[in-house]
Protein backbone atom coordinates (compact mmCIF):
# COMPACT_ATOMS: atom_id res chain seq x y z
CA UNK A 1 0.00 0.00 0.00
CA UNK A 2 1.46 3.57 -0.97
CA UNK A 3 2.02 6.07 1.60
CA UNK A 4 -0.79 8.83 1.68
CA UNK A 5 0.04 12.58 1.62
CA UNK A 6 -3.25 14.24 1.76
CA UNK A 7 -1.12 17.34 2.03
CA UNK A 8 -0.43 17.37 -1.85
CA UNK A 9 2.12 20.31 -3.18
CA UNK A 10 1.52 22.87 -0.20
CA UNK A 11 3.74 25.18 -0.09
CA UNK A 12 4.44 26.61 3.22
CA UNK A 13 4.64 30.30 4.80
CA UNK A 14 5.77 31.86 7.76
CA UNK A 15 3.31 34.57 7.76
CA UNK A 16 -0.47 35.20 8.02
CA UNK A 17 -2.04 35.12 4.80
CA UNK A 18 -5.44 35.45 3.79
CA UNK A 19 -6.12 34.50 0.10
CA UNK A 20 -8.55 37.16 -1.17
CA UNK A 21 -11.87 35.84 -3.54
CA UNK A 22 -11.23 37.16 -6.85
CA UNK A 23 -7.50 36.25 -7.28
CA UNK A 24 -7.64 33.73 -10.00
CA UNK A 25 -8.26 35.19 -13.31
CA UNK A 26 -10.73 32.98 -15.16
CA UNK A 27 -10.77 34.10 -18.73
CA UNK A 28 -14.20 33.66 -21.26
CA UNK A 29 -13.49 32.16 -24.68
CA UNK A 30 -15.16 34.17 -27.47
CA UNK A 31 -14.85 33.74 -31.13
CA UNK A 32 -17.77 35.72 -32.50
CA UNK A 33 -18.36 39.73 -31.55
CA UNK A 34 -21.74 40.20 -30.87
CA UNK A 35 -22.18 41.76 -34.94
CA UNK A 36 -21.01 38.54 -35.89
CA UNK A 37 -17.37 38.97 -36.80
CA UNK A 38 -14.36 36.94 -35.56
CA UNK A 39 -12.48 39.06 -33.09
CA UNK A 40 -8.72 40.12 -34.52
CA UNK A 41 -6.67 37.23 -32.27
CA UNK A 42 -9.34 35.23 -32.22
CA UNK A 43 -8.91 31.37 -34.65
CA UNK A 44 -12.11 30.03 -35.93
CA UNK A 45 -12.36 25.87 -34.99
CA UNK A 46 -12.05 23.74 -38.25
CA UNK A 47 -15.49 23.34 -38.91
CA UNK A 48 -17.16 22.23 -42.57
CA UNK A 49 -20.26 24.31 -43.79
CA UNK A 50 -22.52 21.05 -43.89
CA UNK A 51 -21.96 21.31 -39.61
CA UNK A 52 -22.04 24.98 -39.26
CA UNK A 53 -25.03 24.89 -41.12
CA UNK A 54 -26.97 22.03 -39.53
CA UNK A 55 -26.16 24.49 -36.30
CA UNK A 56 -27.36 27.09 -37.61
CA UNK A 57 -30.36 25.85 -39.28
CA UNK A 58 -31.44 23.70 -35.48
CA UNK A 59 -30.80 26.83 -33.58
CA UNK A 60 -33.90 28.39 -35.91
CA UNK A 61 -35.67 25.20 -35.35
CA UNK A 62 -35.31 25.34 -31.33
CA UNK A 63 -36.37 29.12 -31.73
CA UNK A 64 -39.80 28.49 -34.10
CA UNK A 65 -40.71 25.36 -31.72
CA UNK A 66 -40.40 27.36 -28.18
CA UNK A 67 -42.34 30.30 -29.85
CA UNK A 68 -44.78 27.79 -30.97
CA UNK A 69 -45.30 25.72 -28.07
CA UNK A 70 -45.51 29.25 -25.41
CA UNK A 71 -48.51 30.39 -27.45
CA UNK A 72 -49.96 26.63 -27.72
CA UNK A 73 -49.78 26.83 -23.64
CA UNK A 74 -51.61 30.09 -23.46
CA UNK A 75 -54.06 29.39 -25.87
CA UNK A 76 -54.72 26.28 -23.27
CA UNK A 77 -53.12 23.05 -25.41
CA UNK A 78 -50.61 21.93 -23.31
CA UNK A 79 -50.00 22.51 -19.46
CA UNK A 80 -46.79 23.87 -19.32
CA UNK A 81 -42.95 24.72 -21.14
CA UNK A 82 -39.80 25.82 -20.47
CA UNK A 83 -38.06 27.72 -23.27
CA UNK A 84 -34.40 28.06 -24.25
CA UNK A 85 -34.70 31.51 -26.11
CA UNK A 86 -31.34 33.40 -25.88
CA UNK A 87 -29.63 30.07 -24.97
CA UNK A 88 -29.43 28.13 -28.32
CA UNK A 89 -25.94 28.45 -29.41
CA UNK A 90 -24.74 26.85 -25.72
CA UNK A 91 -26.98 24.32 -26.23
CA UNK A 92 -26.46 23.37 -30.25
CA UNK A 93 -23.07 24.66 -30.05
CA UNK A 94 -21.96 21.80 -27.42
CA UNK A 95 -24.09 19.30 -28.65
CA UNK A 96 -22.55 19.60 -32.29
CA UNK A 97 -19.12 18.80 -30.88
CA UNK A 98 -20.43 15.39 -28.86
CA UNK A 99 -19.76 12.25 -30.82
CA UNK A 100 -23.67 10.01 -31.20
CA UNK A 101 -22.24 7.65 -28.49
CA UNK A 102 -22.18 10.48 -25.82
CA UNK A 103 -24.54 10.45 -23.44
CA UNK A 104 -26.65 13.45 -22.86
CA UNK A 105 -27.90 14.03 -19.05
CA UNK A 106 -29.73 17.30 -19.59
CA UNK A 107 -31.91 19.78 -16.89
CA UNK A 108 -34.72 21.03 -19.08
CA UNK A 109 -33.79 23.81 -21.97
CA UNK A 110 -32.06 21.11 -24.25
CA UNK A 111 -34.50 20.77 -26.71
CA UNK A 112 -31.78 21.55 -29.22
CA UNK A 113 -28.84 19.44 -28.51
CA UNK A 114 -32.04 16.76 -28.72
CA UNK A 115 -33.33 18.14 -32.42
CA UNK A 116 -29.27 18.67 -33.53
CA UNK A 117 -29.70 14.43 -32.88
CA UNK A 118 -32.34 13.77 -34.88
CA UNK A 119 -35.30 13.91 -32.91
CA UNK A 120 -38.43 14.99 -34.70
CA UNK A 121 -41.49 17.30 -34.48
CA UNK A 122 -43.55 14.62 -33.86
CA UNK A 123 -41.87 13.15 -30.90
CA UNK A 124 -41.76 16.50 -29.16
CA UNK A 125 -45.44 16.89 -29.40
CA UNK A 126 -46.59 13.63 -28.62
CA UNK A 127 -44.69 13.95 -25.46
CA UNK A 128 -46.04 17.61 -24.57
CA UNK A 129 -49.59 16.10 -25.14
CA UNK A 130 -48.65 13.60 -23.41
CA UNK A 131 -51.06 10.84 -25.80
CA UNK A 132 -51.01 7.50 -26.70
CA UNK A 133 -47.58 7.86 -29.16
CA UNK A 134 -45.67 9.50 -25.87
CA UNK A 135 -43.27 6.57 -25.19
CA UNK A 136 -43.50 7.57 -21.41
CA UNK A 137 -47.47 6.93 -21.51
CA UNK A 138 -48.10 10.45 -20.89
CA UNK A 139 -46.34 9.61 -17.07
CA UNK A 140 -43.55 12.80 -17.67
CA UNK A 141 -44.47 16.70 -17.81
CA UNK A 142 -44.66 18.24 -20.82
CA UNK A 143 -41.09 18.86 -22.13
CA UNK A 144 -39.04 15.96 -19.94
CA UNK A 145 -37.76 14.12 -23.28
CA UNK A 146 -35.98 11.46 -23.22
CA UNK A 147 -34.81 8.58 -26.08
CA UNK A 148 -32.20 5.68 -25.97
CA UNK A 149 -31.33 5.27 -29.38
CA UNK A 150 -30.38 8.99 -29.41
CA UNK A 151 -28.75 8.68 -26.29
CA UNK A 152 -30.26 11.24 -24.34
CA UNK A 153 -31.45 10.43 -20.68
CA UNK A 154 -35.36 11.06 -19.60
CA UNK A 155 -35.15 14.29 -18.17
CA UNK A 156 -36.48 14.53 -14.30
CA UNK A 157 -37.78 17.45 -12.39
CA UNK A 158 -36.06 18.08 -9.26
CA UNK A 159 -32.61 20.05 -10.05
CA UNK A 160 -29.40 19.00 -10.06
CA UNK A 161 -30.07 15.04 -10.07
CA UNK A 162 -28.65 14.66 -13.22
CA UNK A 163 -25.27 15.88 -12.15
CA UNK A 164 -23.95 12.64 -9.86
CA UNK A 165 -25.69 10.36 -12.07
CA UNK A 166 -24.10 11.48 -14.57
CA UNK A 167 -21.17 11.06 -12.89
CA UNK A 168 -21.84 7.64 -12.07
CA UNK A 169 -22.88 7.48 -15.98
CA UNK A 170 -19.30 8.06 -17.41
CA UNK A 171 -17.18 6.20 -14.78
CA UNK A 172 -19.04 3.11 -16.16
CA UNK A 173 -18.42 4.06 -19.46
CA UNK A 174 -14.67 4.37 -18.12
CA UNK A 175 -15.02 0.68 -16.66
CA UNK A 176 -16.21 -0.64 -19.85
CA UNK A 177 -13.88 0.93 -22.06
CA UNK A 178 -16.54 2.67 -24.24
CA UNK A 179 -14.56 5.55 -26.37
CA UNK A 180 -17.77 7.69 -25.58
CA UNK A 181 -18.65 10.18 -22.44
CA UNK A 182 -21.52 11.71 -21.13
CA UNK A 183 -22.17 15.70 -20.86
CA UNK A 184 -24.66 16.79 -18.07
CA UNK A 185 -26.25 20.37 -18.68
CA UNK A 186 -27.61 22.48 -15.61
CA UNK A 187 -27.99 25.89 -14.90
CA UNK A 188 -25.91 28.25 -12.52
CA UNK A 189 -29.59 27.77 -10.24
CA UNK A 190 -28.86 23.94 -10.07
CA UNK A 191 -25.31 24.78 -9.17
CA UNK A 192 -26.50 25.88 -5.92
CA UNK A 193 -28.08 22.36 -4.58
CA UNK A 194 -25.89 20.01 -3.15
CA UNK A 195 -25.81 17.26 -6.02
CA UNK A 196 -23.52 19.74 -7.87
CA UNK A 197 -20.98 19.57 -4.87
CA UNK A 198 -21.78 15.52 -4.81
CA UNK A 199 -21.16 15.34 -8.75
CA UNK A 200 -18.29 17.01 -9.23
CA UNK A 201 -16.13 15.56 -6.22
CA UNK A 202 -16.89 12.18 -7.28
CA UNK A 203 -15.99 12.63 -11.03
CA UNK A 204 -12.96 14.58 -9.51
CA UNK A 205 -11.89 11.53 -7.29
CA UNK A 206 -13.42 8.49 -9.56
CA UNK A 207 -11.39 10.34 -12.68
CA UNK A 208 -14.93 10.04 -14.71
CA UNK A 209 -15.03 11.06 -18.21
CA UNK A 210 -17.75 13.98 -18.33
CA UNK A 211 -18.39 17.16 -19.26
CA UNK A 212 -20.09 19.56 -17.05
CA UNK A 213 -21.75 22.03 -18.94
CA UNK A 214 -22.96 25.01 -16.95
CA UNK A 215 -25.75 27.63 -19.09
CA UNK A 216 -24.88 30.48 -16.20
CA UNK A 217 -28.14 32.60 -17.88
CA UNK A 218 -28.10 35.18 -14.87
CA UNK A 219 -31.15 33.75 -13.11
CA UNK A 220 -32.37 30.58 -11.21
CA UNK A 221 -36.11 31.66 -11.86
CA UNK A 222 -36.00 34.85 -10.26
CA UNK A 223 -32.96 35.60 -8.46
CA UNK A 224 -30.32 37.08 -9.90
CA UNK A 225 -26.67 35.47 -10.01
CA UNK A 226 -25.42 37.70 -7.66
CA UNK A 227 -27.60 36.99 -5.05
CA UNK A 228 -26.88 33.06 -5.55
CA UNK A 229 -23.15 33.37 -4.38
CA UNK A 230 -20.43 35.77 -3.80
CA UNK A 231 -17.49 33.94 -6.26
CA UNK A 232 -16.47 33.87 -9.46
CA UNK A 233 -19.80 32.16 -10.60
CA UNK A 234 -19.68 28.67 -11.13
CA UNK A 235 -15.60 28.12 -13.26
CA UNK A 236 -14.03 28.78 -10.25
CA UNK A 237 -15.74 26.15 -8.72
CA UNK A 238 -14.82 23.41 -10.63
CA UNK A 239 -10.93 24.51 -9.39
CA UNK A 240 -11.65 23.90 -6.29
CA UNK A 241 -12.36 20.38 -6.93
CA UNK A 242 -9.61 19.50 -8.63
CA UNK A 243 -11.65 19.55 -12.29
CA UNK A 244 -10.20 21.44 -15.83
CA UNK A 245 -12.39 24.29 -16.53
CA UNK A 246 -13.20 26.63 -18.52
CA UNK A 247 -15.45 29.94 -19.11
CA UNK A 248 -17.02 30.56 -22.71
CA UNK A 249 -19.01 33.39 -24.43
CA UNK A 250 -22.61 31.20 -24.10
CA UNK A 251 -24.02 33.35 -27.09
CA UNK A 252 -21.15 32.08 -29.49
CA UNK A 253 -21.47 29.08 -31.28
CA UNK A 254 -17.87 28.99 -32.53
CA UNK A 255 -16.47 29.75 -28.89
CA UNK A 256 -18.57 27.09 -27.68
CA UNK A 257 -18.56 24.62 -30.41
CA UNK A 258 -14.07 24.75 -29.46
CA UNK A 259 -14.73 24.52 -25.52
CA UNK A 260 -16.27 21.52 -26.09
CA UNK A 261 -14.52 20.32 -28.77
CA UNK A 262 -11.25 20.51 -26.74
CA UNK A 263 -13.24 19.56 -23.33
CA UNK A 264 -14.22 16.68 -24.54
CA UNK A 265 -10.82 15.78 -26.13
CA UNK A 266 -9.58 15.98 -22.24
CA UNK A 267 -12.06 14.14 -20.83
CA UNK A 268 -11.38 11.02 -22.94
CA UNK A 269 -7.76 11.34 -23.34
CA UNK A 270 -6.95 11.73 -19.73
CA UNK A 271 -10.17 9.80 -18.51
CA UNK A 272 -10.94 13.60 -16.88
CA UNK A 273 -14.04 15.77 -15.70
CA UNK A 274 -14.34 19.47 -17.45
CA UNK A 275 -16.28 21.77 -16.83
CA UNK A 276 -17.53 24.24 -18.83
CA UNK A 277 -19.25 27.55 -18.25
CA UNK A 278 -21.22 29.09 -20.71
CA UNK A 279 -22.01 32.67 -20.27
CA UNK A 280 -25.25 33.65 -21.47
CA UNK A 281 -28.86 35.06 -21.35
CA UNK A 282 -32.67 33.88 -21.09
CA UNK A 283 -33.92 35.98 -23.01
CA UNK A 284 -37.69 33.93 -22.31
CA UNK A 285 -39.64 33.89 -19.25
CA UNK A 286 -38.29 31.40 -16.57
CA UNK A 287 -40.84 29.09 -18.13
CA UNK A 288 -44.95 29.74 -19.21
CA UNK A 289 -45.76 30.27 -14.88
CA UNK A 290 -43.35 32.61 -14.63
CA UNK A 291 -43.17 36.73 -15.50
CA UNK A 292 -39.96 38.40 -15.47
CA UNK A 293 -41.16 41.49 -15.63
CA UNK A 294 -41.38 41.18 -11.90
CA UNK A 295 -37.68 40.94 -11.51
CA UNK A 296 -35.66 42.58 -14.61
CA UNK A 297 -36.20 45.73 -16.74
CA UNK A 298 -37.04 45.65 -20.63
CA UNK A 299 -33.91 47.78 -20.99
CA UNK A 300 -31.70 45.16 -19.51
CA UNK A 301 -33.34 42.41 -21.85
CA UNK A 302 -33.16 44.70 -24.75
CA UNK A 303 -29.27 45.01 -24.12
CA UNK A 304 -28.83 41.02 -24.24
CA UNK A 305 -30.93 41.47 -27.30
CA UNK A 306 -27.87 42.84 -28.92
CA UNK A 307 -26.40 39.70 -28.32
CA UNK A 308 -28.79 37.38 -29.86
CA UNK A 309 -27.18 34.15 -30.46
CA UNK A 310 -29.07 33.47 -33.77
CA UNK A 311 -28.45 36.71 -35.61
CA UNK A 312 -24.94 37.02 -34.78
CA UNK A 313 -23.84 33.15 -36.44
CA UNK A 314 -26.42 34.59 -39.49
CA UNK A 315 -23.85 36.83 -40.19
CA UNK A 316 -20.78 34.44 -40.02
CA UNK A 317 -22.27 32.34 -42.26
CA UNK A 318 -23.43 35.03 -44.44
CA UNK A 319 -19.93 36.62 -44.66
CA UNK A 320 -18.58 32.84 -45.28
CA UNK A 321 -20.59 32.76 -48.37
CA UNK A 322 -22.18 29.47 -46.53
CA UNK A 323 -25.78 30.82 -46.26
CA UNK A 324 -28.19 32.55 -48.44
CA UNK A 325 -30.98 34.76 -47.03
CA UNK A 326 -33.47 33.29 -49.13
CA UNK A 327 -32.50 30.13 -47.79
CA UNK A 328 -33.07 31.27 -44.16
CA UNK A 329 -36.77 32.18 -45.43
CA UNK A 330 -37.52 28.86 -46.79
CA UNK A 331 -36.15 26.87 -44.31
CA UNK A 332 -38.36 29.24 -41.80
CA UNK A 333 -41.37 28.28 -43.99
CA UNK A 334 -40.90 24.45 -43.81
CA UNK A 335 -39.89 24.58 -39.94
CA UNK A 336 -43.36 26.24 -39.18
CA UNK A 337 -45.51 24.13 -41.77
CA UNK A 338 -43.79 20.93 -39.98
CA UNK A 339 -44.10 21.97 -36.62
CA UNK A 340 -47.66 23.37 -36.93
CA UNK A 341 -48.53 20.06 -38.96
CA UNK A 342 -46.88 18.04 -35.76
CA UNK A 343 -49.17 20.06 -33.33
CA UNK A 344 -52.46 19.76 -34.74
CA UNK A 345 -51.98 15.85 -35.38
CA UNK A 346 -50.60 14.97 -31.60
CA UNK A 347 -53.52 16.71 -30.33
CA UNK A 348 -55.65 14.82 -31.68
CA UNK A 349 -54.23 11.57 -30.95
CA UNK A 350 -55.84 9.93 -27.80
CA UNK A 351 -54.39 10.00 -24.29
CA UNK A 352 -53.25 6.69 -22.17
CA UNK A 353 -56.26 5.69 -20.14
CA UNK A 354 -55.48 6.58 -16.56
CA UNK A 355 -55.92 3.01 -15.51
CA UNK A 356 -52.46 2.34 -16.83
CA UNK A 357 -50.87 4.08 -14.93
CA UNK A 358 -49.99 1.46 -12.18
CA UNK A 359 -48.70 -0.76 -15.32
CA UNK A 360 -45.10 -1.59 -16.15
CA UNK A 361 -43.30 -1.43 -13.10
CA UNK A 362 -44.18 -4.67 -12.06
CA UNK A 363 -44.45 -7.77 -14.08
CA UNK A 364 -47.84 -8.39 -12.64
CA UNK A 365 -49.75 -6.09 -10.58
CA UNK A 366 -49.97 -6.34 -6.93
CA UNK A 367 -53.25 -6.06 -4.87
CA UNK A 368 -52.91 -3.11 -3.43
CA UNK A 369 -52.15 -1.10 -6.60
CA UNK A 370 -55.19 -2.80 -8.64
CA UNK A 371 -57.60 -1.22 -5.08
CA UNK A 372 -56.27 2.47 -5.40
CA UNK A 373 -56.88 1.56 -9.54
CA UNK A 374 -60.04 0.90 -8.56
CA UNK A 375 -60.69 3.39 -6.35
CA UNK A 376 -59.67 5.95 -8.18
CA UNK A 377 -62.01 4.98 -11.69
CA UNK A 378 -65.03 5.38 -9.28
CA UNK A 379 -64.09 8.82 -7.37
CA UNK A 380 -63.93 10.24 -11.12
CA UNK A 381 -67.15 7.78 -12.04
CA UNK A 382 -68.72 9.89 -9.45
CA UNK A 383 -67.26 13.19 -10.51
CA UNK A 384 -67.21 13.40 -13.91
CA UNK A 385 -67.69 17.10 -14.75
CA UNK A 386 -64.06 17.45 -12.74
CA UNK A 387 -62.00 15.58 -15.11
CA UNK A 388 -61.35 15.00 -18.67
CA UNK A 389 -63.18 12.69 -20.76
CA UNK A 390 -60.70 10.05 -21.17
CA UNK A 391 -59.57 9.90 -17.50
CA UNK A 392 -61.99 7.15 -17.15
CA UNK A 393 -60.98 4.73 -19.43
CA UNK A 394 -60.29 1.55 -18.49
CA UNK A 395 -57.14 -0.01 -20.30
CA UNK A 396 -56.68 -3.08 -21.75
Amino acid sequence: MNDRNHLGNVSMTHEVRIIENGLLDIPMLAILDADGTVYPQAKEPEINQQLAVKMYHTMLYTRMLDERMVAAQRQGRISFYLASTGEEAAVVGSAAALSADDMIMSQYREQGALAFRGYTSAQFMNQMFSNRLDPNKGRQKPIHYGDKALNFMTISSPLGTQIPQAAGYAYGQKLAGNDALTICYFGEGAASEGDFHAGLNMAAVLNCPVIFFCRNNGYAISTPAEEQFAGDGIASRGIGYGVRTIRVDGNDPLAVYSATIKARELALSASQPVLIEAMTYRLAAHSTSDDPSGYRSKKEEEKWRLKDPIERFKVWLLNKGWLKEEDTEQYLKEVRSDILDALKTAEKVPVNPISDIVEDVYSEVPWHLKAQREALLEHIKRYPDKYPKTSGEVGK
